[in-house]
């Protein structure tokens, strides 16, 4: 579960205060597919952030798993980040000079379990459609086929919570749904809590909820398509996806 407690964040700029984020109060129930939405500047990567730890806020606080966040040093939220927390991000950020296998391992090298782990990533890779491709560098995969590592490197450490920040904004259409059908398929049968960031309105809607913000208020909370108990995507996949 993950609570925002009247979380606020204000920014210095020009020397003058900037709120980006006012008084907002969610809960994300265990388990939930959540998609967050708003025009640029709402705030949406403010919230994401702050939810995950990797900013702190200038008002309120954020409970994980009722573990209260902002009381932690830094260490002890990298370390809850490192055996609690998976992320994908619109630009992947595969670490260039290692292959897929690598990549997907990288969360494990951080908790110690890496040695040990070699099959279930490979295994992992298999999932998302890479099986063979664990030797290939990033700069040998499509857009799409890298989202997949990242997807696979998200889930590598078995995250209680993930946080998806646009991921699907740099793929075209088609590879899009793909990639977001099978975020959805890993997020609900691992249990997985998913807050996804995104600007298309048709992915957002096939969350279980939809969580707006404009002006760094929460404006709107309702439920998507998602909440029926099927899955909203409908499974296509390419191959190719277009950075």
């Amino acid at each position: 579960m993950i609570k925002a407690q009247g979380l606020g964040k204000t920014y210095m700029s020009g020397g003058l205060p900037l709120e980006v984020l006012k008084d907002v109060e969610l809960t994300f129930e265990s388990g939930s597919l959540s998609a967050v939405v708003g025009p640029s500047g709402s705030g949406k990567t403010t919230l994401l952030g702050l939810l995950a730890g990797l900013d702190a806020p200038s008002a309120g606080r954020v409970l994980l798993e009722d573990q209260d966040l902002t009381a932690m040093s830094e260490d002890e939220k990298a370390r809850f980040r490192a055996e609690n927390v998976g992320f994908v991000f619109q630009t992947f950020h595969l670490l260039a000079s290692l292959t897929a296998l690598e990549n997907v391992l990288v969360p494990l090298e951080l908790t110690g379990r890496a040695k040990k782990a070699a099959d279930s990533a490979r295994a992992l890779l298999e999932r998302v459609g890479l099986g063979g491709r664990e030797g290939h560098y990033p700069a040998q995969l499509s857009g799409g086929e890298r989202q997949r590592v990242a997807l696979a490197r998200a889930f590598a450490n078995q995250p209680r919570i993930l946080f998806a920040d646009e991921p699907t904004g740099n793929l075209d259409h088609e590879t899009g749904l793909g990639v977001a059908a099978m975020l959805e398929q890993m997020n609900r049968e691992s249990g997985t809590t998913l807050v996804m960031v995104t600007h298309d309105l048709e992915l957002a809607e096939r969350a279980e909820r939809v969580i707006s913000l404009s002006g760094g208020r929460v404006v709107a909370d309702r439920a998507g398509s998602g909440s029926n108990g099927a899955s909203g995507f409908d499974g296509r996949r390419s191959d190719e996806g277009r950075s």
